[in-house]
This record gives C-alpha cells, sequence and structure tokens, in this order.
C-alpha cells in the first residue's frame, strides 16, 4: 500500500485545561479525498489547525511524507505543502484575481517593482491547469462566490501546495458551482494533490470522498471507506446515537382562518425586488426559494430596513408600516438572523452575554434599578435563552469568536428571540453547522411557529425547507413567481425542477 503523505498519531490539545483532541490519530494518502466528520466543536477545526500550523500539539507526532514535521508557523506548513481554503475568506474584493492570487508574494520586475503582468501570466496558467476559465485581470469583487473559491484555491495551488484543506467549500454556492468545484476536485486527485474535505452536508460527502473520518468529543470513532457507509450510519457515528427522523410535517392550513401578520404589496426596492407581493399568516413558517443570486436576501433586507424601498407598502397586522431602517423594523417586532452571522450577526470579540443584551438594550427591553442597567436579571435572561436554545458554553462571559459554528448561530438566534418578535426572518440560518445543530434550528422555527409568530426561511438546502415550511414562494429574477403549498410538492428533485424553471 501507498505510504500516507499525512500521517497524525496521537494528537492531543487542550485549551484552558479542556481537552478538545485526545490522541487521534489520522493519515491522508496521495490523491485522496478524505473527509472529516463530525459537530461543531468535535475537533475538526483545532486538528486541521494543527496541520496548518496555526496551533501546536500538546503531544503527538506529525508526519509528512514519512519525515516528522514541526509545524509552528502556517509557514512551515506551506513550506511542507499544506495550504487551507477557509470558509470565511480572506480576500481583498477591490484588487484583482492575480493581485489577490499573490498577495505579499507579487513577482517584482528588475528595478524591483511589481509586476503585475507576470502575476496575470502565471495566475492564468494556475487556471489552465485547473481547468476553470477566470480572467486574472477582473476585479475579486465582479466575481460570484463560486468564482472567488475557485480563487482561493488557486492561491493555494500557487503556493505548491500538495496537500489541500477544504472547509465547509460548497456552503455558499449554487448547484451549478458545487458541480463546478467537484470537477476540479477530481482533476486535482488526477494530479496527485491530496484534499482534506470538511463538510455537514452528508449527500456531497458521498458523492466526492473516498474516505471518511468522524470525530466526536475530540476522539476519533471511526475511519471508513465512504462506499462502506451510508448517511444514516454516518449521522449516528456524529451524534452518538440513531437520529430520531422527525414525523412533524407542516401542513398548509386553510388562509380563511389565519390571521395576516404580514403583508407586503408591489414592493419595489434599490436593489433585487421588483413588485413582490405576498403574505405571512401568524402560526406559519414561509420559504421563499430561488436559485442564487435571485433577490431571496435582498427580500429580507428590504423588511429589515436594510433595502431602501422605492415602492409598494408593508403591513403589519393590517397597518401600514414605514420602515426605513432596522431600528424601526425592530421596533415593529421584526427580527433578522442574517446569511453572514460572522461579519453581520455578532461581535466576535464580545461576550455571550454582550451580544445577546445588544438588541435588548436598544429597545429599552432590559429591566433597570432607577437609570442603571439591573445586571442580575440581565444575566437572568441571557441564561434563560442560553439554555432554551442549548448553547454550549462554560459560561455566558465566553467570547463568542471562541464558539463553534452552530454555537454561534444559535447566539445571533437568542440575541434576537429576547426581544420577543412577532415576525421572525431567517436568511441561510443552518449554513455550516452540524447536523446536530441544524435540526435544533429547524426545531425553533417550529415552536415559534406554535407560539403565533412568522417565520420566513431562506435555505439552499432543499430537504430543510420542505420538512419545516407550509408554503413556499418561488422567486427569480427579483419577482414571486409560483406559491406553492407543501403538499403540492412531491419531493426535493422536483422543487429543485421547480427552480431550475421546469
Amino acid at each position: 500500500m501507498e505510504s500516507a503523505i499525512v500521517r497524525m498519531s496521537d494528537i492531543t490539545k487542550s485549551f484552558n485545561h479542556v481537552t478538545v483532541l485526545k490522541k487521534v490519530n489520522f493519515e491522508l494518502y496521495p490523491g485522496e479525498v478524505h473527509a472529516l466528520l463530525g459537530e461543531n466543536g468535535a475537533g475538526k477545526s483545532t486538528l486541521m489547525k494543527i496541520l496548518r500550523g496555526i496551533y501546536q500539539p500538546d503531544s503527538g507526532e506529525i508526519r509528512i511524507q514519512e519525515k516528522v514535521v514541526h509545524l509552528n508557523t502556517t509557514s512551515d506548513a506551506l513550506n511542507n505543502g499544506v495550504a487551507m481554503v477557509f470558509q470565511e475568506f480572506s480576500q481583498v474584493p477591490t484588487l484583482t484575481v492575480a493581485q489577490n492570487i499573490f498577495l505579499t508574494r507579487e513577482f517584482r520586475s528588475k528595478l524591483n517593482l511589481l509586476d503585475d503582468h507576470q502575476c496575470e501570466v502565471r495566475a492564468k496558467e494556475i487556471f489552465d491547469d485547473m481547468g476553470v476559465d477566470i480572467d486574472p485581470k477582473q476585479l475579486l469583487s465582479n466575481l460570484s462566490t463560486g468564482y472567488r473559491q475557485l480563487t482561493e484555491i488557486a492561491k493555494a495551488l500557487s503556493q505548491n501546495a500538495r496537500i489541500l484543506i477544504l472547509d465547509e467549500p460548497t456552503a455558499s454556492l449554487t448547484e451549478t458551482e458545487t458541480q463546478a468545484l467537484f470537477n476540479l476536485i477530481r482533476r486535482l486527485k488526477k494530479n496527485g494533490i491530496s484534499i482534506i474535505y470538511i463538510s455537514h452536508r452528508m449527500e456531497e460527502i458521498f458523492k466526492i470522498s473516498d474516505r471518511i473520518t468522524i470525530l466526536r468529543d475530540g476522539q476519533k470513532i471511526v475511519t471508513e471507506d465512504a462506499k462502506n457507509l451510508n448517511i444514516q450510519q454516518v449521522i449516528e457515528h456524529i451524534i452518538g446515537q440513531k437520529k430520531q427522523e422527525s414525523k412533524e410535517i407542516p401542513v398548509s392550513r386553510d388562509e380563511k382562518d389565519q390571521q395576516v401578520l404580514l403583508e407586503i404589496n408591489h414592493l419595489e426596492c434599490e436593489r433585487g425586488v421588483h413588485d413582490v407581493s405576498l403574505k405571512l399568516h401568524c402560526g406559519e413558517v414561509l420559504g421563499i426559494a430561488g436559485l442564487m443570486g435571485n433577490g431571496q436576501s435582498e427580500l429580507m433586507q428590504a423588511i429589515f430596513g436594510m433595502n431602501p424601498i422605492r415602492a409598494g407598502e408593508i403591513l403589519i397586522r393590517e397597518k401600514i408600516v414605514k420602515i426605513t431602517d432596522p431600528a424601526m423594523s425592530m421596533k415593529a417586532g421584526i427580527a433578522m438572523i442574517p446569511e453572514d452571522r460572522r461579519n453581520k450577526g455578532l461581535i466576535l470579540m464580545h461576550t455571550i452575554r454582550e451580544n445577546i443584551m445588544m438588541p435588548m438594550i436598544k429597545l429599552n427591553r432590559l429591566p433597570r434599578r432607577k437609570f442603571f442597567i439591573d445586571e442580575k436579571k440581565g444575566s437572568q435572561v441571557v441564561n434563560h435563552y442560553v439554555k432554551r436554545l442549548n448553547i454550549r458554553c462554560d459560561s455566558i462571559y465566553k467570547q463568542v469568536g471562541l464558539l463553534s459554528g452552530g454555537n454561534q448561530q444559535k447566539v445571533v438566534i437568542a440575541k434576537w428571540l429576547s426581544t420577543n418578535p412577532d415576525i421572525l426572518l431567517m436568511d441561510e440560518p443552518t449554513v455550516g453547522v452540524d447536523i446536530g445543530a441544524k435540526q435544533e434550528i429547524i426545531d425553533i422555527m417550529r415552536a415559534l411557529a406554535k407560539e403565533g409568530k412568522g417565520v420566513i426561511f431562506i435555505t439552499s438546502e432543499l430537504k430543510e425547507m420542505l420538512s419545516v415550511c407550509n408554503r413556499i414562494m418561488i422567486i427569480q429574477n427579483g419577482h414571486i413567481t409560483r406559491e406553492l403549498k407543501n403538499s403540492e410538492i412531491q419531493s426535493e428533485e422536483r422543487l429543485n425542477q421547480i427552480l431550475q424553471g421546469a
């Protein structure tokens, strides 16, 4: 059998006396796609950051091409052929594609001036080897998310990486962009590049992976050929128990018996929304489904006062409301979970407590003693939502940036639930979270609907949409083109066909 290109043996790592990796073994072979799976907080990111030179293990050994290496910095990792493409891109949108690829490593002329032409030539060669057509002279800001993802991979390959770590690479990609990425991965495999693939999307794991390793609570549970496992077995290994499939099927209620909570009439906005009309009823989860870039996020932003409205009206409980900014939307009883939780939903340097209390302070909803916030009661409110949403933390004073992705998302939801909104806008709330956290978020939406609140839900995971939404509105090029009751959609495949225009 061919020797492993990476061999990590008995890797152990602790932070503040809390062990996050316990004698973990991991091997990667040349030209292999090895999926690394586990719940948020299972230790995947820590293990990969050790391989990337960001963290150093407390004990254990790393071998690359059978040679013991000490990866004390990211430069050490790159020198040994290890590169990582993170879920959050580290790019400069105002620079060209080529400038981003060679940032801090630019080619220079004989006079030591920056040689953009040489950077563009070399970038074109890398893209040709990858089999993708991207103009290196384009500004990065003009590219779609999929092409920005490919640019990140090109940057890694420009540094002669032979070991590529992909962290949630399809989280923000369309189906077409995802397929293009898979084609690239297969091409890289043939060229001998080894890939570690981290994802919470079960279906794609089996499309692209040769082997699967699953971590749970900092320990390796199993490593097995992908062909010898199925999705149910993988989920059971990840969560440590048999998955209980939700038997709750969303029903399409008779609209005559439901109070209209939110009504939008002929809405026209500065960005992406054209003559949109819809109704959201009390106790309903309404899905907005469309291919990426068709206006679903822009519609959410308009309702929340982030996308200026040019024409049309918004009514809440049959009363016209004027919404020009998020503060007015909040006062009207609307809350929004943004797609980009790290940049738009949280202040990562602040604590859980500070993040959850922020909108309550804005709306003056916190208990007070005379002129000052009652700190004790404020903490009680925060602890209530931490417990209700099962946010895993050792203290409400923990910095949010240190939490796993799933727990960060639940903090975003907690901070808005604390304002007791009537209408909750949820834009891709399950992106980048594990299977357990996804189910918890789905359950939160169902619970809110049972309380009589209204939820508008956007997701690229059509299975999730079908599992929770009473009705689904189809949006194309900023227009609502079709309304479907859940019972009218026979399958996930059929909904996908409708989105594709069938």
